[in-house]
């Protein structure tokens, strides 16, 4: 079985990945690169997935969302990795974040 986790220190800072979280959360703060389309919405928004060379790296607050997103692409033939720990992860590790205003934090 290919490995379905990958940790937010194999990821470039500038890494291209999906965040599914609901909007609160990701207006609060995401990875600068984050494609934001909640869990919700995914499979209606395929045509949307960012593109990216490998798997797409998906991500949510811990990391429970976003392995039923991984699950769900990967059974429909579309190449994904989960981002161990989320944007909890992405944040303790110092990546750069963004948010809608003020400083990011992870909600």
């Amino acid at each position: 079985m290919e490995n379905t986790e990958i940790t937010v220190n194999e990821l470039p800072d500038d890494a291209v990945v999906l965040d599914v979280r609901e909007p609160g959360e990701w207006a609060a703060g995401r990875a600068r690169n984050a494609v934001h389309i909640p869990l919700g919405e995914v499979v209606a928004r395929l045509s949307e997935l960012p593109v990216v060379e490998g798997p797409l790296p998906v991500i949510c607050r811990s990391g429970a969302r976003s392995a039923q997103v991984v699950a769900y692409l990967l059974a429909n033939g579309i190449d994904a990795v989960n981002v161990d720990g989320g944007t909890l992860a992405w944040a303790r590790a110092g990546k750069p974040m963004t948010a809608d205003r003020g400083e990011p934090y992870v909600v």
